[in-house]
């Protein structure tokens, strides 16, 4: 097994792509392209170091713990990654979206899974989530090979640390509300002629121009280590963050607290979604970590109600006598699941248990996707003759629906969406930029089947998925009107050093692109947020001169339509952009846009504003 590599960064880059102009002279860039989809790049070439104007600042660090302080014992203290130079696309222009290429991807049958395990990856202890990658501007680029296994993730971090994005509700009204992140927005509405469906609830304002609404400070962290503050929920009264072992349900628009409920330790994982009455669950650790004892592990499961402030019930497993350490949590209809290499348990929102690991099996559920539906990811066989079961389940009774068992060797899925269901994974590792993702399968939920298999190359595609332990662990895509909807990498703008992006959509049935395409605009790069009905809504971040963007785009025609822009002023601007999609939360609905972070450290001086959170608001 391979050494293993130096944790990812816990903070997302301080205003990346948006600091003032360097001394350094500027490298002529090669002529603007866009990505071409039907052909990769070759080997090794990609764009020179030249700079966006203004280049990009160096991410700020955060805080070193001290070994092992805050998380389990043995985890390395997390360290950001250094940035490669530069990738792109070469100085050619792509093929049109949408058509057929030679070989083009998606098609049924393209390439043949691949067998063999990622390097250095192993059992619960050795875990390692991919992360995002530091120093970027704009949050667009990834990794090569070597890069990527240099900073592919954090050992046994993902026992007590929670992330991935948590989105607002999508509006549909099925019995359920969800929100959740980028992954899972429902299809509701009729159908047009274009594929998309009807209208969403977010309306546009008659300006949409923006203000903050109120900035939460950064909680105070004394001692030299890294906390999790992963969680972030938006219901009609209240938005709700998480904060050092305690939740705090603040006004929507003027930022005061509501309600806040401590909790005994830190959270270590949120399920992103919520039920129509407004509960949610989570797991957290049952003591604080102190030096002594840096982990408590991640054993306790709690139902919150986020109307009330409360914590309605909390929840252990056992196998003998040992408490299970959950790595994930989900939610679907009024079912609670987690999912453990220990295996998969489940409660009633009442509390009952439904199910729990059985001694007996020889199969395991790591994690579940919640949602529409409640889909697990089963683990059967040995490490190196892994093979994973995707499985539909009934969330009372956790009877299996269908099933579908991937090729053998494939270690690790990602349940980016549960109705569709859809699956990412990252196949005979050939993604080779830390994304996690070289191919989502599109499966019938009902039957099992494969419907098609999508190719998307870690060089052309900037989605990105963990599914070492957090198996909702996805971002920077969406799902809605049986489309797959992904940003390409970052490539050259037609302003001078200008960087910029789109947003492309795939059909789940056929596997082909649509020929839809949503452009960020120069200097900007855009990324799905979440459905809104029929509708996708994206966030742009911004270039060093603007303030960033809320758009809807509509599902049959994919016009743009803008929801909200932030203001341009330096100071919140730098606010804004120390946040971005890949690092931190990001909550849209009705006007309001809310940012925050799932890391909080200790300050590097005692003169420094960080925030915990942010809110904008339009009107």
């Amino acid at each position: 097994m391979t050494q293993p590599p130096p944790p990812p960064p816990q903070q997302p880059p301080q205003g990346g792509g948006f600091g003032p102009p360097q001394d350094q002279p500027p490298q002529t860039p090669p002529p603007a392209a866009g990505p071409n989809l039907g052909k990769a790049p070759e080997p090794g070439y990609g764009y020179p170091q030249a700079p966006q104007t203004p280049p990009p600042a160096a991410p700020q660090a955060p805080p070193q713990p001290p070994q092992g302080y805050g998380y389990p014992q043995g985890a390395p203290a997390p360290q950001p990654p250094q940035a490669p130079p530069g990738y792109g696309y070469p100085g050619q222009q792509p093929g049109p979206y949408g058509q057929p290429q030679q070989a083009p991807y998606g098609q049924p049958g393209y390439g043949q899974p691949g067998y063999g395990q990622q390097p250095g990856y192993g059992y619960p202890q050795q875990t390692m989530p991919h992360q995002p990658q530091a120093g970027r501007p704009g949050g667009g680029g990834k990794f090569n090979a070597q890069m990527a296994i240099i900073i592919a993730a954090v050992v046994a971090i993902a026992l007590i640390i929670g992330g991935g994005v948590w989105y607002a509700s999508s509006g549909e009204d099925d019995g359920k509300k969800d929100d959740t992140a980028a992954t899972s927005g429902g299809t509701g509405g009729t159908d047009d002629d274009n594929g998309g469906t009807t209208s969403g609830k977010e309306k546009a304002p008659s300006d949409p121009s923006a203000k903050v609404l109120f900035q939460v400070p950064a909680p105070e962290v004394k001692n030299d280590s890294t906390v999790v503050v992963s969680g972030s929920w938006l219901t009609d009264k209240a938005y709700v963050k998480s904060g050092i072992a305690r939740i705090v349900g603040y006004d929507r628009d003027k930022g005061g607290e509501l309600w806040k409920l401590p909790l005994a330790g830190p959270v270590c994982q949120a399920a992103r979604h919520v039920t129509d009455d407004n509960l949610t669950a989570i797991l957290y650790q049952p003591a604080m970590p102190t030096k002594a004892d840096p982990s408590h592990g991640c054993s306790q499961i709690a139902l919150i109600d986020l109307d009330a402030g409360k914590r309605l019930w909390t929840k252990t497993v056992k196998t003998g006598d040992q408490l299970i350490n959950f790595d994930n949590v989900t939610l679907s209809g009024k079912t609670v699941a987690v999912g453990s290499t220990s295996g998969g348990a489940a409660f009633d929102v009442s509390g009952k248990l439904l199910w729990s690991p059985k001694p007996t099996d020889s199969c395991y559920d790591a994690g579940y996707g919640g949602g529409e539906k409640l889909v697990a990811v089963r683990k059967c066989g040995s490490y190196d003759q892994r093979q994973l079961h995707i499985q539909t389940i009934d969330p009372k009774s956790g009877k299996v629906i269908s099933e579908y068992k991937m090729t053998e060797g494939i270690e690790y899925a990602s349940i980016v969406s549960t109705d569709p269901l859809v699956v990412a994974a990252d196949v005979g590792d050939s993604a080779g930029d830390g994304s996690g993702i070289s191919d989502f399968f599109s499966i019938d939920s009902k039957t099992g089947k494969l419907r098609t298999r999508i190719s998307a190359p870690g060089e052309q595609f900037a989605a990105r998925c963990e599914g070492i332990t957090r198996v909702e662990a996805c971002n920077l895509l969406a799902v809605g009107n049986d489309r797959l909807y992904l940003p390409t990498e970052e490539h050259d703008g037609t302003g001078k050093y200008s960087r910029t992006n789109e947003i492309v959509a795939f059909d789940l049935a056929t596997g082909k692109q649509t020929g839809q395409r949503a452009d960020a605009g120069d200097g900007y790069t855009i990324s799905p947020l979440r459905m809104d009905g029929g509708n996708l809504i994206a966030y742009k971040r911004p270039p060093y001169d603007k303030g960033g963007q809320v758009v809807s785009i509509d599902g049959g025609s994919f016009k743009e339509t803008t929801l909200l822009e932030n203001p341009a002023t330096d100071t919140v601007r730098d606010v804004e952009t120390s946040m971005s999609p890949e690092y931190s939360e990001f909550l849209y609905a009705e006007g309001h846009l809310y940012m925050s972070k799932v890391y909080a450290s200790k300050r590097s001086t005692a003169s420094d504003k960080e925030y915990l959170a942010v809110g904008f608001g339009t009107g």
